[in-house]
Order: structure tokens, then sequence, then C-alpha cells
């Protein structure tokens, strides 16, 4: 038997896939422990349901996905929209350190993909998936390139393995902050401010406002917020189509990024408009939301079970890479004090997971040890955008080389 849901069959999909998500997360201790997102959680319940149906009861539902690429180029159109230059500026020497040992960690994940995925005889695509696209561009980005490779390389599974990646990113990214600073603070004799834990300064960067700090969702700001996103959108896809050459072609979704990032900029240094960041950031998040919740029901499980024992052995090499490369040189570079290791659980967090695991590091370090504004101002800096816009260049170098044949 055969089900094809139409768009708006598939968005209702989406969204009860979402309060599924949210249920589930609300019940689980271990879901929010570890930051597991709620399409994450609920699309892959639904995954689940549809293979059950597939292989136990010979129903095969199929879904219209008209609506996910749109959605996923309004999330990336949100992220350059949210990168503010005098906010970068804010951040000072540690910021670009920071950033510099981000670029290094994009590097050693991809090689390290790579080289396994070679030993593995994996298709080299797969070392990337299992690199810096999944563990620090999370479900999005891994979203994002997985539709592209299976659509320009015909690479079967891509998306059930991006995914698969970055839930484990997430939760690996959790397990591994607490124990490696931990580990530094007790060895080096590190502590904190006395008596104060992350609460009052979790804010001191550009990270979530406090209730009272954000402004009320009005329809005017809204639409304002809208026209921009859209308008990023459409010269993002006009400009992936108008500079495809034969040396080098950019994703539809890093034209959008970047074109948010002149379009903020822009508007912001000409003193024209101020960018609402708060009703961006709720387009955004819900735009994100939909498109992985749309891209993990139509995960076609039973193609990632061949793959099962050789991608958690590559995550596990990543593991243990982004373990060795955070204790002895983040540690190290960053200054090597309390400031130090609270960032190097934030960079833990962002190595595997995501910005929000980031955070619950640090706040679960400064907590017990004392405050690190410092480290409050750059991860989230760093995790807001810096890490999309680097993971994106850094890809298309990678995807120029000899054996992918571009």
């Amino acid at each position: 038997m055969q089900f094809d849901l139409d768009v708006m069959t598939t968005l209702v999909a989406a969204i009860v896939v979402l309060l599924v998500g949210r249920a589930l997360i609300a019940r689980v201790g271990f879901l929010q422990r570890y930051s597991i997102p709620e399409p994450v959680v609920g699309g892959l319940v639904a995954a689940g349901l549809v293979t059950a149906l597939r292989f136990g009861a010979d129903v095969q539902v199929s879904f219209d996905l008209a609506l996910q690429a749109p959605l996923m180029l309004a999330f990336f159109a949100t992220v350059g929209l949210g990168a503010d230059v005098r906010t970068l500026l804010k951040g000072g020497r540690k910021l670009l350190l920071f950033w510099a040992l981000l670029a290094g960690m994009l590097v050693l994940q991809n090689a390290a993909g790579l080289a396994a995925a070679w030993a593995m005889d994996l298709h080299p695509l797969v070392g990337l998936l299992t690199g810096s696209i999944t563990l620090m561009g999370g479900h999005g980005t891994g979203a994002a390139y997985a539709g592209t490779f299976v659509d320009v390389d015909n690479l079967q599974g891509a998306m059930e393995l991006a995914m698969a990646c970055a839930t484990f990113g997430l939760v690996l990214g959790g397990l591994l902050g607490g124990p490696v600073t931990q580990r530094l603070i007790r060895r080096h004799g590190l502590t904190g401010s006395a008596g104060a834990g992350a609460t009052g300064q979790a804010h001191a960067g550009p990270g979530p406002a406090p209730a009272s700090e954000v402004s009320r969702l009005s329809p005017q700001a809204f639409i304002e917020a809208l026209l921009l996103v859209a308008f990023c959108v459409v010269v993002g896809s006009w400009l992936s189509v108008a500079m495809q050459n034969d040396v080098i072609t950019l994703p539809a979704f890093v034209w959008t990024l970047f074109t948010g990032v002149l379009v903020r900029n822009g508007l912001t240094l000409s003193g024209l408009r101020q960018v609402d960041d708060d009703t961006v950031s709720l387009i955004g998040g819900v735009s994100l939301s939909l498109f992985l919740s749309m891209a993990l029901i139509s995960l076609r499980l039973w193609e990632l079970v061949s793959l099962a024992l050789p991608i958690l052995s590559i995550l596990a090499i990543q593991t243990v890479i982004a373990a060795f490369y955070i204790t002895f040189l983040t540690y190290r570079v960053m200054g090597a004090d309390y400031d130090a290791a609270v960032i190097s659980a934030g960079h833990c967090g962002l190595a595997l997971g995501a910005t929000p695991t980031a955070i619950a590091n640090m706040q679960a370090i400064t907590n017990r040890y004392g405050p690190s504004p410092t480290a409050f101002l750059i991860i989230p800096i760093v995790g807001a955008f810096l890490i999309d816009i680097t993971n994106a260049l850094f890809l298309q170098g990678f995807l120029t080389l000899p054996m992918f044949g571009f």
C-alpha cells in the first residue's frame, strides 16, 4: 500500500513531529541533558515508524518536500543576518585565536574523515560527512550538504548518514566537555571567582538575551524580517546559478549566507535600518526546525544499516582527536588559565555538537567552579555564525581535491 502526502500534509506532519519531539524531551532526562533538538527526537521517531510500516505492514509513505529547500535557505539567510561585524570586534585577540583554532580543527576533522573512509574503502564524501560537515556544522549543514551529495553525486543514504553523525555528535560533545575540562582544572589547580555561578554572566556575550531584554514580536517587525530573509534567499539562489564555473561551485545556501552578512552589515553600518535580531532569530529557528523535521521524517533508515560499524569507528576516532586537540592545543593557546579551561569545555561542544551543547558544557563548569565572562563572549559569537562561514569555505577547498572529481 502506498500513501503519497502532498505539500500541506507534509507540513502538518513536520509540525506534529516537532510537538512529539518537545513532549519526549520534556519527559526524558537524557534528551534534556545533551540538548538533543526537538526535530531530531521527533523526526527519528517518525522515521522509525515509517520504516516499521514499510517492513512490518508493507505500507510505504512518501512526502512532498517542496518546502524543504526554501526552509533551509531561509535558515542560512538568518545566520548571515545575525553576523554583526561590531559584535565580532568585541571578542578581540582571543576571538581571533579561537577562530584560528577552529579552522585547524576543521582541517583535522576532514583529513581524519577522509583517511578513515579511504582505509575502510568508503566513498570520500562519506569522510566529509563524518567530518566537519556534521560535527561542526550540525544537523542543518549536514542536511544541506547531504542533499547536494544525493542530487549531484547520487550518494545514496547521505541524508541518513548526516543525521546519524550529527545526532551522535551532539551526545559525544556533551559527554566529552565535562571530563576534559575537569581534568584540566584539577591538573592545573585552576579556580574561578568564588561563590558565583554562570547565571549572571551567561549573557555577557551575544547569546540568548534575558526575557526582560527581548523585544515584543509585532506583525510589522515580522514582515520586515521576513522581507530581509526572502531577499537573501532570492539573491543567494540567483548568485549560485550566475556564479557557477568549472573551478569552484558554491551551494546556494552558502551564497544565501554571504548575502545575509552583506545585507546585515550594509544596513547597520550605513544607519539605514537596524536588523531586529530577535525576530530574525525566530524565523531562523522555525525554518531550521521545520527543515530538519522534513529531512528526518523522509529518512531511509534501512540504507544506513550497512554503514553502522564503519561510521561508529570514524566517530570514535573524531572524538579522540577532539579530546587531544582541545586538551593540548586549545587550552594552551587560549591562555592556560581558568577562562581557557571553560573555553575548552565550549570547544568540545562546538567541535562535536552544536552551540547549545557548548553553552551547556560551560554552564555546568561555571556553576561549579565560578564564572567566565570571556568564554561566554567568545563561544556564542563563534557558534552563532563563524562556524558556518568558515566551514563552508574550508569544505569548498576540500571538494576541489582530485579525489572528488570536481
